[in-house]
């Protein structure tokens, strides 16, 4: 597939309008996120930062602890973006939060520069951290 649907392409948009309300005078690396849920309705993250770091949040957390605010619990897509060489990929922590909360969501990982990804947590995170794992012995 080297063409994006309408739908990816809304979604795409809105997670570079996002971006553009970011709060990152530190790192001064502006990231949107967006996400869509089974009732078609959007989501909407950017990063928040904080002098005290750990308190910072990334722009795809934002987006999918947005849409559970609201009490949409089926995230079917998710788009992130940033000024990046190349397609941005969500860190570590926001892998997790996609993992357990958006599992089966369409990843659209891209650049302000038109390039772009299609991908799965799955294959972002592979043996992710599951609630199966805290009721292991």
């Amino acid at each position: 597939m080297n063409e994006l649907t309408p739908e990816q392409t809304e979604l795409l948009a809105a997670a570079a309008a996002a971006r553009e309300r970011a709060y990152c005078p530190y790192s001064r690396f502006a990231v949107g996120a967006a996400v869509r849920t089974a009732s078609g309705a959007l989501f909407y993250g950017c990063n928040i930062e904080n002098a005290a770091y750990p308190a910072t949040i990334c722009a795809e957390r934002v987006a999918v602890f947005n849409a559970y605010a609201a009490g949409e619990r089926t995230i079917v897509a998710l788009a992130v973006i940033a000024d990046t060489p190349e397609p941005v990929s969500p860190c570590g922590g926001c892998r997790q939060v996609i993992f357990e909360l958006a599992p089966r969501a369409v990843v659209l990982l891209a650049n302000l520069h038109g390039a772009w990804r299609m991908t799965t947590i799955e294959e972002l995170l592979p043996a992710g951290f599951t609630f199966a794992r805290l009721e292991e012995p």
